[in-house]
């Protein structure tokens, strides 16, 4: 449930590290879903945080703070009503509204790819209703912490340049001109923003080496159809990230939406930008970047719909997709105008770029207000307010494709609900719904509760198949297919036959950590699901046991009457307890005939238990040893002779030669390379209390001869001696945080995720 109405356009957006984000009339509330190993419930779990609104409302800078001053009394006071009436209804003017509402909540939200962020995730781009553009990142998990205010940074940049596009431009009219005042403004009024994908370049360092420099693009539509395209560096961590601003004339009137068109031919990554209009045309516009490296571009606009019907275009999708007729990758571009759904589809061969369009009528009896894409297959969801969401199915042919759709009925799960958006999750198993309550006996609700429904599209052998032929081979992004095989195994209490017999022919043939880290979810989720519920809730006080302490405690006496009291109120409590669970008899009786057997099942179950949980040791035993010839690896590569890094290097060899049933030839030539090259040094770590050594004897914790504890880091297996420290997404494992001492191979080895769940580190 959420706790304010949704505001804007398309406010449900599903992020690639699975968080849903909704646009409220006071925040965006940010809904995380995890697959959680260490609960054995079988409801969805749901992290939830929140961005909340900018107290202050937003001034766009149009100039000099005196002269606006002046600029706004002027109009509204001027005695052409054309001129004041304008001037004093337009929010963009005026959004501290004074009489008039105030302009809380967001317009819109965008998601950015994985992996922008200092921890490896998602960045959430933010407009606010009074057009205050910001990047937002959640560092810490708890909190939101905001980046950079783009809005006032492209402002100050407009202003320095007197509000000219290019040098060339001829120089405007003065700020007292409200023409110009308009004009001001609209060129710094986002209408949408959207992220591209991450671009990879090149960068040489001063020792003519070569190191990976990870970029990502952000293009911001504005009233005035200018495009700014704005390049960060990564990971983004504020201002000193951004790289450049480039501004794109559009020549689109009346802008209304834009997306990504990324396109990949012969090896060679091309992308441009598709910009529609509330009047009806849609075209894809050039980015010429001259900045980014290995970047191509089209040479000129291609106009996909060029008729005014004024059929406004209100979403577009972008989806790559593989034709199998003419064995080549292709585009398909989709957009939601009006009730109807055009599509493009975009092809290039030897002849140049081929363009097919057409609309899908017949779908929606009221307009659509939100679209979403499942970028596996190619599946688009639309819906109306009504209730109704239509999935299409794209069907090739020999020319072109065609559309298979049906009829989703939410009124037949949720009962009489209108829908304000809709978003997929990013491996199409989930499909989030905002929902309010429908027309009840052709009478609208009093009150209106908004919520987000999560309807599943998959069933769990799509799921399990989905996941056994992955080419992520991350269980991390692919949260949504784990659930659904959480819950079948929660429910079922055992794994599927056909399930494990693939998974254990997978690890046969290709030996990948991938399978392995598989395994042990499944094995995670089966412990779960044989562990005894608590009869009692952990989170309540137990009010009993403070009455029998505070008598049995020294100094204070007790008489029989006290005893007898406290007798008969923790029986009239324990009845009240029973009463409470329902009077349902066959429910006692089921109740009852566990602990009868108790003392014939316990040991079968305890036995069980006992296997899976050395099941579990043994696949974590396995992961680690693949990890540690991972870091034995980037030791050899990057140390000289004799030298100490901080890594317990003859610690970590040392427990991979223990095991005399471990017997890795790879392992062990390269133990035999590490140790000639170390010439007889242990290089031990050492206490920071009583500087006694830390021998390796354990992966998870280092104990001295004091026995002083410190925690291992999962990733360096160097022991965390300090109190500050980072922890994986599931509570899996601990890190350390890199050091500026640290070279940048280690630096390297800390980015890493979990090595048992994929999960990043916090």
């Amino acid at each position: 449930r959420l706790q304010h109405g949704v505001s804007g356009l398309e406010p449900l957006a599903w992020s690639e590290d699975h968080r849903v984000s909704v646009s409220t009339a006071r925040s965006i509330a940010v809904l995380e879903q995890l697959s959680d190993v260490h609960s054995g419930g079988q409801e969805m779990v749901i992290h939830r945080t929140a961005v909340p609104a900018p107290s202050a409302a937003c001034l766009l800078k149009v100039g000099p703070k005196k002269e606006v001053a002046e600029c706004k009394e002027k109009f509204a006071s001027s005695v052409d009503p054309t001129v004041s009436q304008t001037f004093m209804l337009d929010r963009v003017f005026n959004p501290e509204g004074k009489s008039l509402p105030p302009m809380r909540g967001f317009k819109y939200s965008s998601w950015s790819p994985l992996g922008c962020d200092a921890n490896g995730r998602c960045l959430l781009a933010a407009l606010t209703m009074d057009n205050r553009l910001t990047i937002h990142a959640n560092l810490n998990r708890l909190q939101w912490v905001q980046l950079v205010d783009l809005t006032e940074i492209y402002g100050e940049r407009l202003y320095e340049a007197s509000y000219k596009l290019s040098k060339a431009d001829t120089p405007r009219g003065e700020l007292g001109d409200f023409s110009e005042f308009q004009r001001r403004h609209s060129m710094q009024t986002p209408v949408r923003m959207e992220w591209s994908g991450i671009c990879t370049t090149q960068q040489v360092k001063h020792n003519n080496e070569c190191r990976d420099v990870g970029s990502v693009l952000l293009a911001v539509l504005f009233e005035n159809s200018n495009i700014a395209v704005w390049q960060f560096q990564l990971p983004f961590l504020g201002k000193e990230s951004i790289t450049s601003c480039n501004t794109i004339e559009s020549g689109i009137n009346s802008p209304s939406v834009l997306s990504w068109w990324e396109y990949e031919h012969n090896n060679r990554k091309m992308s441009g930008l598709i910009v529609g209009s509330a009047f009806g045309p849609v075209k894809i516009l050039p980015v010429n970047l001259k900045a980014v490296k290995g970047y191509f571009t089209l040479r000129q606009p291609v106009v996909l719909w060029q008729e005014m019907d004024q059929l406004p275009v209100h979403s577009i999708k972008c989806i790559p997709l593989y034709h199998p007729y003419q064995k080549c990758s292709c585009s398909l571009v989709v957009a939601a105008r009006g009730a109807y759904v055009f599509w493009c589809l975009l092809l290039i061969s030897k002849a140049g770029l081929n363009v097919h369009n057409s609309h899908v009528t017949g779908l929606h009896s009221l307009p659509i207000v939100s679209m979403t894409a499942d970028k596996q297959n190619g599946t688009v969801y639309t819906c109306s307010s009504d209730g109704k969401v239509r999935q299409l199915i794209p069907i090739f042919t020999d020319v072109a494709l065609k559309f298979e759709h049906q009829l989703i009925k939410l009124s037949e799960v949720f009962g009489s609900v209108r829908t304000h958006g809709i978003a997929v999750s990013p491996c199409g198993a989930y499909l989030a719904v905002i929902t309010t309550e429908g027309m009840t006996n052709g009478l609208h609700p009093v009150n209106k509760n908004y919520q987000v429904q999560f309807v599943t599209l998959k069933t769990f052998e799509e799921a399990a198949a989905q996941l056994l032929e992955s080419s992520v081979q991350n269980l991390f992004r692919q949260v949504d297919l784990t659930d659904l095989v959480r819950w079948k195994i929660l429910k079922d209490k055992h794994i599927p036959q056909f399930l494990q017999e693939a998974l254990d022919k997978k690890i046969e043939s290709c030996g990948s950590t991938y399978f392995w880290r598989f395994k042990l979810f499944l094995l995670r989720i089966l412990y779960q699901s044989m562990q005894k519920a608590p009869s009692e809730l952990m989170w309540r006080p137990s009010h009993e046991d403070a009455k029998i302490l505070i008598s049995d405690s020294p100094g204070m006496g007790s008489t029989e009457d006290d005893q007898e009291e406290g007798t008969s109120k923790q029986a009239s409590k324990q009845n009240l307890c029973d009463t409470g669970k329902g009077m349902d008899i066959d429910d006692t009786a089921d109740d009852s005939l566990p602990q009868s057997s108790d003392i014939g099942g316990r040991e079968p179950m305890e036995e069980k238990l006992l296997e899976i949980q050395a099941q579990i040791e043994a696949v974590e035993m396995h992961l680690t040893r693949e990890h540690m010839k991972r870091v034995l690896g980037e030791v050899y590569l990057h140390t000289w002779i004799t030298e100490n890094t901080s890594i317990p290097t003859r610690g970590v060899c040392d427990f991979l030669m223990s095991d005399d049933g471990y017997d890795d030839r790879t392992a062990r030539v390269l133990i035999g390379h590490i140790l000639k090259k170390m010439n007889k040094q242990t290089f031990p770590e050492h206490c920071s209390l009583c500087k006694e050594i830390l021998p390796f004897t354990d992966r998870k914790q280092a104990v001295c001869s004091n026995g002083h504890i410190w925690l291992r880091c999962f990733l360096t297996y160097q022991s965390c001696q300090s109190l500050v420290y980072r922890r994986c997404l599931l509570h899996d494992s601990i890190a350390r945080h890199p050091t500026p001492e640290d070279p940048e191979w280690i630096k390297r080895l800390l980015q890493g995720p979990c090595t048992f769940c994929d999960s990043p580190v916090f």
